[in-house]
């Protein structure tokens, strides 16, 4: 068999590296959005790197926002001592009449900058000055402060919070709840739902892969025809099954169908288990062990790829999961991240955009981190279920 040549590796490495990147890009973008301040967030052109502009306000380098451009020739005014200082346009100076007076005059080009606050509650008005464009300097600043800003709102608390200094008022007990309370119950979730489903998949698949019984051809076939149904047919009479039993309003719903099956999984399982050879069950039934010791200490050890894209598949759907916390989950103490997420995103008083940066990337980078950690194991399992020999 003839080696690939140089040209064609680099060409398969440019695209296997032109597609990482157009992967990437969104999480990239994300990141970046989540350590922006708010105004950078949707400025255009874009704004790559998260930056922040100083100037000296009255002698003290301070962080400022620019407010307005100067156009025309104007004079930055004063209305009371202390008070909020604008512009004023025209050649000549304003008259100072009552508490205005002028500060200086502003150059066309110059711009009107305001002070960013170290904290919300501000007791004075913000200082505000007009500078040439040459004395704004810019430099790359990290807002890490968004993701402990992001990870408080999330439980609906009223935080309030610029650069550095998170206000917020005490939670309340009976509508409010904490990010650990909805990591606790996402992983709550996931685990008993992984551990359901790689237990029960794993028994029906070797009952339909390894043991001869009549009819199993045609309850495999209508197993497999149930992946047809689609959920949203199941949800009305799952949604009654599951008041009947009075789990709504907990987790039960979430994880225990889980433990009774599911037709992708038990194909996907029954395939592999197809490709282990006979003769070692064979064996070990010669050796005296019973079936179940056979399925125990024979198959699953030999079915770890398998049952690990089983598990990755499922804690992926039920990390993602959306519409299941929405149909049964009642109070703010029972959310999951994905629907805490949504909860966020819809409060009132508008879109943070960082902030909601801020609390994706921080609901999506576990999903991220076990897909690489399982990477190796995951590949495993899809290349070798199916294959015989």
């Amino acid at each position: 068999m003839r080696r690939p040549s140089r040209v064609s590796r680099l060409v398969t490495y440019g695209l296997l590296l032109a597609g990482s990147a157009l992967f990437g890009f969104p999480l990239l973008w994300m990141t970046l959005t989540a350590l922006k301040p708010i105004e950078q967030t949707m400025a255009q052109p874009p704004v790559w790197l998260p930056t922040v502009e100083r100037a000296a306000l009255d002698g003290k380098e301070t962080e400022v926002t620019r407010v307005q451009e100067v156009t025309v020739p104007s004079y930055l005014i004063e209305r009371y001592e202390g008070g909020r200082r604008e512009l004023v346009t025209g050649e000549a100076a304003p008259p100072e009449e009552g508490a205005r007076r002028v500060i200086r005059k502003a150059e066309t080009g110059w711009w009107l900058v305001e002070e960013r606050s170290a904290t919300k509650v501000i007791s004075a008005v913000p200082k505000r000055d007009v500078v040439p464009p040459d004395a704004i300097t810019t430099a790359v600043k990290f807002r890490w402060d968004n993701f402990r800003v992001a990870l408080a709102s999330m439980g609906g608390r009223s935080v309030e919070a610029v650069e550095g200094t998170v206000a917020e008022r005490p939670p309340n007990p009976e509508t409010d709840a904490g990010f650990l309370t909805f990591l606790a119950n996402t992983l709550i979730v996931c685990v008993l739902g992984v551990v359901g489903t790689v237990l029960s998949n794993a028994l029906i698949a070797y009952g339909f892969a390894r043991i001869r019984w009549r009819g199993r051809d045609v309850f495999f076939a209508i197993t497999l025809a149930t992946m047809m149904v689609p959920f949203p047919v199941l949800m009305v009479p799952l949604y009654g099954i599951f008041k009947e039993l009075g789990w709504i309003g907990t987790l039960l719903p979430l994880w225990v169908p889980y433990w009774f099956g599911s037709a992708f999984n038990i194909f996907l399982m029954r395939q592999f288990f197809l490709t282990i050879p006979e003769e070692l069950s064979e064996a070990a039934r010669i050796d005296g062990a019973s079936e179940w010791k056979i399925f125990w200490r024979v198959i699953l050890p030999l079915s770890r790829p398998v049952l690990a894209v089983a598990a990755l598949f499922h804690f992926l759907h039920a990390w993602n999961d959306f519409l299941g916390p929405l149909l049964y989950i009642t109070r703010k103490s029972g959310f999951t991240l994905a629907l805490a997420l949504q909860n966020f995103q819809s409060q009132q008083g508008g879109v943070q955009w960082h902030h909601l940066m801020a609390a994706s990337l921080v609901t999506v980078l576990p999903v991220i981190v076990v897909f690489f950690l399982a990477q190796k194991t995951f590949i495993q399992g899809i290349a070798t279920t199916g294959s015989k020999g």
